[in-house]
């Protein structure tokens, strides 16, 4: 009865764990995309801003995120006005962005968007632990869901045939969007190549030392979706001493293991081909 019963609990201990890293895999994905949406609207939007307004003096900065289910890019005057509104389809073809440039107030959602975008800004220009590269930008990317309030600060190329993961970071707001907490994602910048010197490159992978991030971050999904459309990379391997993440290029899918259980397979495998 006794070693049926340790059987038993065993059982429900690895189910236990397989459901809570389906789960960590669920959430991560979910978050890497909304972070994606946002990143499009913002590249896309830009773009058609920049070719339909010609009062660049009067800008005071943008934001994008995602109302319900559309994506939209929001542009605002010095004297917190907005001054552009595009929309975009889930396609994100700038032919069928839809463009409202009249002059408007913030609604309350786009309210906390701007507030925590700005507050994120300004520790953004006086904290030490945000670095600047040469070649590279940080870009804010304000999410808000379930009333829980975030900027997530990524570091874009200015050159080409490059990605850049890493040198990303996570500021936490309180519902009255004051900043509660400040972090990175990664230890420091990753530089790959979107294809090596013989052109060819069929994906990548880094590794994670960071306690709070050891799977495959938000920001690392969000970057390769946005950089599959010029790479052939098929997956990406993200690897720390408690997980393996695997991420396809193709199907935008996210599978996320326990290291010891991949190590596992690895060993049965090498067994197997002996």
């Amino acid at each position: 009865m006794r070693n049926i019963l340790i059987v038993l609990f065993t059982f429900a201990c690895t189910v236990i764990a397989a459901q809570n890293v389906e789960n960590i895999a669920k959430e991560v994905k979910e978050e890497g995309i909304a972070l994606y949406h946002s990143e499009m609207a913002s590249w896309y939007g830009t773009d058609i801003f920049r070719e339909n307004y010609d009062k660049m003096d009067n800008v005071g900065g943008y934001f994008s995120y995602v109302d319900k289910t559309v994506p939209k890019c929001i542009f605002f005057s010095k004297n917190n006005k907005v001054i552009a509104t595009i929309s975009f389809p889930a396609n994100f073809n700038p032919k069928d962005a839809k463009k409202d440039f009249n002059e408007r107030e913030f609604t309350a959602t786009e309210n906390d968007y701007f507030n925590i975008r700005q507050k994120a800004l300004t520790r953004v220009q006086n904290d030490t632990i945000f670095k600047n590269y040469k070649n590279a930008s940080l870009n804010l990317i304000p999410v808000i869901k379930n009333n829980i309030k975030k900027v997530y600060i990524v570091t874009g190329p200015s050159i080409a045939n490059i990605v850049i993961f890493g040198n990303d970071y996570l500021i936490t707001f309180n519902d009255k969007n004051d900043i509660q907490n400040v972090e990175k994602m990664h230890q420091g910048m990753i530089v790959q190549k979107i294809k090596d010197d013989d052109g060819e490159s069929s994906g990548g992978a880094h590794t994670h030392i960071l306690e709070n991030w050891q799977t495959i971050t938000p920001t690392d999904i969000c970057t390769l979706m946005l950089y599959q459309r010029f790479t052939n990379w098929g997956n990406y391997s993200v690897v720390s001493k408690k997980y393996i993440s695997l991420w396809d290029n193709k199907s935008n899918s996210l599978t996320i293991m326990k290291s010891e259980d991949y190590d596992k397979i690895a060993k049965k495998e090498e067994e197997k081909n002996k």
